[in-house]
């Protein structure tokens, strides 16, 4: 079917549900921004590929709701005569109901959305409707099979705590709270609570499952039996019963007369329909796994510096290369991010990229997630900007790092190196911020963006995200954005950070690193806490595209300091080519 076609069969099958309209998220049952490509129902109708949106159908009309990582290239992947494109945070799909559905049935999947979306659509006056089944599966005839890998043991020298350790800490999260149980719908989680890992989405280790967590430490996994063999069934031990997915609405049912935790952000609709329905009382509250997960343990937080040191040495490989082969202009877009995968192969306990290389080439880098295709694939050319965003995943961590690299043999433009210089400054001003304990994320996110404020400038995205543990690049609940919730930062959290600036049809700027935050040195005229970042991440910035000028003698000391540390720590380990390289990369600004 032609997209148009597929939009009209999908209006046809909403006529004969009895509803004006249908929500289509991008989203499984899982709720991750991650999915298996038997839950890209948003890409399949609308031709968005992006992983944060949610599109709007109406008998008359269509929209699409992203944000601003976004906007870019959902203006190039959506047909315009179909779809209307709006701003998920500007022009939100509340507003948009309002004006255009008051007062009409709108259906969703109750599988697809958490009770707190579907909640601040209510403002829209529409009455949201649950389908027993969703409409677009049955339209979609070639719709891949469910991922079916199985769930494998995560050795504890990696996780620093037992599965035992970790449901006994939770469940007494739930005692104090007076609950019976928790619904666990993340698979983050499972993977975290359990120690298991998978291999159901490409880049993000997890065995797709559901959990019941229950005040005792007691649980009930919800996967099917082909993906739990033997090995991983007496690693779980007996405190945990496996049950075939089927079997997960009875499960809840039995759950009469219980009070139930069920996260409102995290957790599919469904279940909070089906315990109510059971008579059970559901009490709203974060999964209790999701802020211990968030908190690395020792061991995690020194696998997670292990993982970087390693990472690093492929990412100075690249660079050494990038250096040489960038001028002579024959490579492209894709074939540089596979250079860069073939370094990272050849690290220990490398598993696979933590998500598909960003690899933008001039105009491409503007496009906040761009992703080379085959047909969108160009050379990287001389004398333009080049921004690779990439990163590994391996046993004892998950890495993400940013570069914008200028590609020569020319000097940069000095705009150009101001701008780029400016997104440092910011870059600098949070990785070295001290701060005292109880600030959140979106407290801070004002320091990464001071510089380009100064000169008029800003970006549409947020500043930072939370990094699991050998699980997703992408976790809450801490985030450096003025549009996350204020979770407090907590020693172990990592958190990326990552400000930039974007020219659309010329170039973009982006410099990420890694952050662990840690308590921080007492004072003694401190009246509380503090705390402060650890840099994990361990590549050169590009010398060519700084303008010393613009930094001032604390930024200049800071990145030559850090530089230095890089040098010392990495050059070591690398080839004798890249180590003479990274010595004339690392050398004190000029």
């Amino acid at each position: 079917m032609t997209p148009a076609e597929r939009l009209a069969a999908l209006r046809a099958a909403l006529a004969t549900a009895g509803v004006q309209g249908f929500l289509v998220p991008r989203a499984d049952e899982h709720l991750g921004e991650y999915v298996p490509p038997s839950g890209e129902r948003l890409a399949w109708l609308t031709g968005f590929t992006g992983s944060a949106g949610m599109a709007v159908v109406l008998p008359d009309r269509a929209a699409l709701f992203t944000d601003g990582r976004y906007t870019t290239q959902a203006q190039q992947q959506l047909d315009p005569t179909l779809w209307e494109l709006r701003h998920i945070v500007e022009q939100p799909a509340a507003d948009w109901l309002k004006q255009h559905a008051a007062g009409q049935r709108i259906g969703y999947d109750p599988w697809l959305h958490p009770e707190a979306a579907l909640k601040r659509l209510e403002p829209s006056g529409v009455t949201l409707v649950p389908l027993p089944s969703n409409p677009l599966d049955a339209l979609w005839a070639d719709r891949p099979a469910a991922p079916a890998a199985p769930a494998i043991p995560h050795p504890l020298q990696y996780a620093g705590l037992s599965a035992e350790e970790k449901r006994g800490a939770a469940a007494t999260l739930l005692q104090e709270a007076g609950e019976d149980a928790a619904v666990l719908a993340d698979s983050h989680s499972l993977a975290w609570l359990f120690n298991i890992r998978g291999g159901d989405l490409a880049h993000t280790p997890l065995a797709l499952g559901f959990g019941l967590l229950r005040a005792d430490g007691s649980a009930e996994l919800f996967m099917e039996p082909g993906k739990v063999p033997p090995g991983t069934r007496t690693h779980l031990g007996n405190a945990v019963t496996v049950r075939p997915r089927a079997e997960l609405a009875a499960a809840l049912e039995a759950l009469k007369g219980r009070r139930v935790r069920v996260d409102p952000e995290a957790t599919p609709a469904w279940f909070a329909e089906r315990l109510r329905a059971a008579g059970a009382a559901v009490t709203a509250g974060e999964d209790p796994v999701r802020l211990p997960r968030a908190c690395k343990n020792p061991v995690e937080q020194e696998g997670a510096r292990a993982a970087h040191r390693r990472d690093a040495v492929a990412m100075a490989r690249f660079l050494a290369w990038f250096a040489t082969a960038a001028p002579a202009g024959r490579e492209t877009e894709r074939s540089a991010a596979e250079r860069l995968l073939a370094f990272r192969r050849e690290v220990p306990l490398f598993r696979a990229e933590s998500f598909p290389a960003i690899s933008g080439a001039g105009e491409h880098g503007a496009v906040i997630h761009y992703r080379a295709t085959e047909a969108s694939d160009r050379p990287i050319r001389p004398e333009e900007c080049y921004l690779i965003d990439s990163g590994g995943q391996y046993l004892n961590g998950t890495t993400d790092i940013t570069r914008t690299l200028w590609t020569g043999p020319g000097p940069a433009p000095a705009a150009l190196r101001e701008r780029y210089t400016r997104v440092l400054q910011g870059h600098i001003a949070l990785a070295t911020l001290r701060f005292p304990k109880g600030v959140a994320g979106p407290h801070i996110d004002a320091f990464a963006r001071r510089a380009l404020w100064e000169v008029g400038l800003d970006y549409d995205h947020g500043t930072g995200h939370g990094v699991g543990s050998f699980l997703s690049v992408h976790e809450g609940p801490a985030a450096f954005s003025r549009a996350a919730k204020p979770v407090p930062l907590a020693p172990g959290m990592i958190l990326s950070d990552e400000p930039g600036y974007y020219l659309p049809g010329q170039y973009g700027i982006r410099i990420e690193n890694l952050l662990l935050v840690r308590e921080a040195e007492q004072r003694p005229d401190q009246v509380k806490p503090f705390l402060e970042f650890e840099t994990l991440t361990l590549a050169p910035y590009d010398r060519n595209l700084i303008k010393v000028a613009v930094l001032s003698p604390a930024e200049r000391a800071w990145v030559d300091a850090y530089q230095a540390r890089v040098l010392a720590e990495v050059g070591p380990a690398c080839d004798s080519a890249t180590a003479a390289w990274l010595r004339g990369a690392c050398a004190p600004l000029g």
